[in-house]
C-alpha cells in the first residue's frame, strides 16, 4: 500500500483523506459531513465513533449507506479525540490526511487553499491557523482564545519553531507519517503530540489562515480547563523526554 501511496505522490496531485473522530455530535455530524462532501477533491472521509451514547453512530452509518467515499470506524469505549484517529491508521489509501472535527466550528472550504499548498510542499504539514491572516472568525470565549495563544508561544519557545496556532484542528500531513505515528495522547493533547513528533519527521511546517465559528459548552464544545495543563505538560515531555 505505501509503494502505491509514493507512485501516486511522485506521478500525479497529492490525494487527500479526511478522519472525522466524534462523540455525542447528532445535532452537528450531519451537516458538518455534507460540508465536506461538497468539497470535490476529497477521496476518503472516515467517520470515527468515540462510542456516542446518542444517535451519531446511526447517522454515519446512513450517511456511509449514501456515499461510497464514507466508511465508518467505531471504538466501543470512549478513547478521546487521539484514541479515535488511531483507529484509523492503516486504513487509509491516499497520500495525505487531515482531521476535521465533527462540530460547525471549521470551515472545509479552507481545506481547498491547504490543499495546494500540501501538493506543493508534499513532505511538510500544513496546519490551518485561526490566528494570522484576514478571515472570518468568532469565538465564545475570550479565555479560551488568550489561552490558545498563550500555549502556541510556549510551544514555539520550547521547539524553536514560531507555530501560532498549535491547537487548531486542522493540521494536514503525509499519511505515512500518519500510519507510522505511535499516538500515545488519547485525549485533546493528542494535537501536541502530533506536531512535536512530525518536527522530528520534518521540520517544515507552513500555516494557511482558515476560517472558524467557536461554540459554546452548551452546544457541545468539550476541551476543559484541564486540557490546557495537559497541553503544557505534552510540549515539555514530548520536546524533552520523548
Amino acid at each position: 500500500m505505501y509503494l502505491w501511496v509514493i507512485i501516486k505522490m511522485t506521478l500525479n496531485k497529492i490525494t487527500l483523506s479526511v478522519l472525522v473522530p466524534f462523540f455525542n455530535e447528532e445535532q452537528y455530524l450531519k451537516q458538518s459531513v455534507e460540508r465536506l462532501l461538497e468539497i470535490d477533491f476529497i477521496e476518503e472521509i472516515f467517520l470515527i465513533d468515540d462510542c456516542s451514547k446518542d444517535n451519531s453512530l446511526k447517522i454515519a452509518r446512513k450517511l456511509e449507506d449514501k456515499y461510497k467515499k464514507i466508511k465508518v470506524l467505531q471504538n466501543f469505549h470512549n478513547a478521546g479525540k487521539g484514541g479515535a484517529v488511531k483507529l484509523a491508521q492503516n486504513h487509509i489509501q491516499t497520500s495525505h490526511i487531515v482531521i476535521h472535527d465533527a462540530d460547525l466550528e471549521y470551515y472545509p472550504v479552507d481545506l481547498l487553499e491547504m490543499f495546494e499548498v500540501a501538493d506543493q510542499k508534499k513532505n511538510s504539514m500544513i496546519i490551518g491557523s485561526r490566528f494570522i491572516g484576514e478571515k472570518n472568525r468568532t469565538t465564545k470565549y475570550k479565555r479560551t482564545y488568550l489561552a490558545n495563544k498563550f500555549l502556541s508561544k510556549i510551544f514555539s519557545i520550547v521547539n524553536k519553531k514560531n507555530i501560532s496556532d498549535v491547537a487548531t484542528c486542522y493540521k494536514m500531513m503525509p499519511a505515512m507519517f500518519f500510519n507510522e505515528l505511535n499516538i500515545k495522547e488519547l485525549g485533546f493533547t493528542f494535537e501536541i503530540e502530533l506536531i512535536s513528533k512530525f518536527l522530528k519527521f520534518s521540520d517544515s511546517i507552513v500555516e494557511v489562515p482558515i476560517n472558524y465559528s467557536g461554540r459554546s459548552y452548551k452546544e457541545g464544545k468539550k476541551i476543559k480547563l484541564k486540557d490546557g495543563f495537559s497541553y503544557i505538560f505534552g510540549i515539555l515531555k514530548y520536546r524533552y523526554f520523548v
